[in-house]
């Protein structure tokens, strides 16, 4: 018998000391096209990418026969070597070393997706650091605040 699943994912992840590289509109919607590029790469399928200056959201669709680690680690480490590849700039750009990994039921898809759009005016009130203890509480995911920050 065949095996059907469908794993979505909510991905969150930010830029090496939260640093805000990603501050250009342009630069940052290239970062997303490229994101979504390298996902379709590693058989994944990503439903919306975004994100604001030092962080990113991704639901994405990873298929099971890759673990979500690997899919993240390919997938930020692809996407850091293109912008250091392609950027003219002094301080070398690198993601965090960690990640966080939500599930997500299909009934919840477009909730999402629109948390996922509304990142540029949610972060005009809220620090990224809050938004993901915040999210890490409604999830139940317990961590250690000695490593939640790199």
């Amino acid at each position: 018998m065949a095996a059907h699943q469908q794993l979505l994912y909510h991905i969150i992840f930010s830029t090496k000391e939260r640093r805000p590289f990603l501050q250009n509109d342009t630069f940052r919607e290239s970062v997303w096209a490229y994101m979504a590029g390298i996902a379709r790469n590693l058989d994944g399928f990503a439903i919306r990418i975004g994100g604001y200056h030092d962080h990113a959201h991704l639901l994405i669709r990873i298929p099971a026969k890759v673990a979500a680690s690997d899919f993240v680690g390919k997938l930020k480490a692809n996407t850091s070597k293109h912008i250091n590849e392609s950027r003219d700039a002094g301080m070398k750009f690198h993601w965090q070393d960690g990640y966080g990994a939500f599930t997500v039921s299909p009934s919840q898809q477009d909730s999402v997706i629109a948390y996922i759009e509304g990142q540029v005016e949610h972060h005009r009130k809220q620090s990224f650091q809050d938004e993901f203890l915040l999210i890490l509480k409604r999830a139940n995911v317990e961590y250690d605040p000695k490593y939640i920050w790199e």
